[in-house]
């Protein structure tokens, strides 16, 4: 019987109200156990470099479960980095409280600093422990492991991945050596916002923590801390000596922060960097977890992570827009939001794996569906989206995207024949072929729309055929205008409201030549933007 359910039996006996002092995570679990949702990423196909998020579900025995606390030192020689430490620190205290009531063991790992702790019970408990017979090479930094050399290193970390300002970052150096530390390594010890119990262990040790592991029969390995791309990786207790060498390990991806500078390459936001590192431990090394499977809540987020989540629902085989929207989004939406695909399944068309929970956490969702059914589950999510009024955005076959054209879907999956009436607004009936490039125009009294601002509209061209989309619901308003010789004027970019007021922008640009266009990169960026409120 764990500590927490003894102190709620005492509660409930003194007639104290003790439902209201239980986690609420606990709730739809064992106390000794932990019901998890692990997320990894699978490519679509061998070679496409396309991915899939897959979630699954997993329970542990909170006896056989570690959970190793990387580096949360005091200070940093990066004043953010020390920052989002300080930032992140009474959550992850939080995590550690419930993990230890579950009967999971805490392994604190201040790398370079456990002599502070030499007279601790947790580091006494630590070097007592019977050395174990160790893996090959555990005692030493991992800098990658085979499963890597499938995939390309996302960022560039090599000048140490500071993010402070310049003036800033000096300040703080000076404020470090007033204290008499070492501006390049000030760290003395693990920040005391994160509590060290006597039953815990403390070691910076590859061979000492495995021993530990084995002597006390876990399997399962959570990492939390810092710095995600070096120390959580790499360590002689990370991720990658943990996967390699056969324990279920994952990293609560909530938990942890990285060393990356948005100067250096991909030239995205910080917490860009991070989403880039997780996906790339996601395809690669391990799965992943967030903190609110085991304290309720939300998923932890910095306070200066602005983002919208953008979510990307893409099935389809004509316009390879699976291509130029990973392209698009890697160039020009880093900075702004937190970008998810969900991509269509390459042995099932009409599944997309990972979609509905993906949705779930959207805060824009952007459209490139053509002809498909869902399963249940994926159109619930849909739907729900929708219903809460969150915006969309369409491209191209968006307005056909769960249409069949009137025939009945596969056994248990499911249309949505009114999404073009209902949601996009328009009115599609079908496309004038293939012929001469779109002109396009603006549309009367939509000049100084902001989805417009600083667009060209000679430099537009719409590379695809014509789409026959008129007339469009009464409360659309037409953008842009395509005209094509011999064929009538048709709407080819405009703004809508769903019945739940969200914000609708569609457009039948999206041919993979018209992507090619600055003119439509900056049609959609905008459009995003409008979109999202930003």
């Amino acid at each position: 019987m764990s500590s927490s359910y003894r102190w709620l039996l005492l509660l409930i006996a003194v007639g104290l109200n003790a439902s209201a002092l239980v986690p609420q995570a606990n709730a739809a679990q064992d106390d000794d156990t932990f019901a998890l949702k692990t997320r990894a990423r699978t490519e679509t196909k061998p070679g496409s470099g396309r991915f899939h998020p897959r979630v699954s579900s997993q329970e542990w025995k909170g006896a056989e479960t570690a959970f190793i606390v990387c580096d949360m030192w005091d200070l940093h020689h990066c004043l953010n980095a020390t920052k989002r430490g300080t930032e992140m620190a009474p959550r992850m205290n939080r995590v550690l409280t419930e993990a230890r009531s579950r009967g999971a063991i805490v392994i604190h790992a201040p790398s370079s600093c456990v002599g502070f702790y030499k007279d601790h019970p947790a580091r006494k408990r630590a070097q007592s422990m019977p050395r174990t017979k160790t893996p090959p090479g555990i005692a030493a930094w991992c800098h990658q492991i085979p499963s890597e050399e499938q995939g390309e290193y996302p960022i560039d970390q090599s000048d140490g991945g500071e993010d402070d300002d310049p003036k800033e970052h000096l300040e703080w150096a000076e404020k470090l050596k007033a204290k008499g530390l070492k501006p390049g390594s000030p760290w003395t010890r693990q920040t005391d916002l994160l509590t060290i119990e006597d039953k815990d262990y403390i070691s910076d040790n590859g061979e000492e923590i495995w021993s530990i592991l084995e002597n006390q029969n876990v399997k399962n390995v959570v990492l939390v801390g810092v710095h995600t791309n070096m120390c959580v990786l790499g360590r002689p207790f990370g991720l990658r000596q943990m996967a390699k060498n056969g324990k279920n390990v994952v990293l609560m991806r909530d938990m942890t922060d990285t060393m990356y500078n948005p100067a250096r390459r991909p030239f995205v936001s910080h917490f860009t960097g991070t989403d880039l590192i997780v996906e790339h431990i996601e395809k690669w090394v391990c799965p992943t977890i967030t903190s609110d499977q085991l304290i309720g809540g939300t998923p932890f987020r910095f306070k200066n992570d602005r983002r919208k989540r953008l979510v990307m629902l893409v099935g389809e085989r004509e316009y390879k827009t699976n291509e130029s929207l990973a392209t698009f989004a890697a160039k020009h939406l880093g900075h702004d939001y937190s970008v998810e695909f969900a991509h269509a399944s390459e042995a099932d068309r009409n599944d997309f794996p990972g979609a509905a929970e993906a949705i779930a956490e959207a805060d824009v969702l952007l459209v490139s569906v053509r002809r498909r059914a869902l399963p249940p589950a994926q159109m619930a999510a849909l739907r729900k989206y929708v219903k809460s009024g969150k915006p969309i955005v369409g491209i191209r076959t968006a307005n056909h995207a769960f249409s069949l054209r009137g025939k009945e879907p596969p056994a248990g999956l499911k249309l949505w024949e009114n999404f073009d009436a209902e949601i996009i607004g328009g009115n599609y009936t079908n496309h004038h072929g293939e012929g001469p490039d779109v002109v396009v125009i603006v549309a009367k009294n939509s000049a100084n729309h902001p989805i417009l601002k600083g667009i060209d509209p000679k430099k537009l061209v719409g590379r695809g055929s014509l789409y026959v989309v008129s007339p469009l619901q009464k409360q659309s308003q037409t953008l842009l205008i395509g005209t094509r010789e011999g064929k009538p004027a048709e709407p080819i970019a405009w703004i809508h409201q769903t019945p739940a007021d969200g914000r609708v922008f569609y457009t039948s640009l999206g041919h993979v030549d018209d992507f090619k266009q600055p003119a439509v990169q900056k049609l959609l960026k905008n459009a995003l933007a409008w979109a999202s409120g930003k």
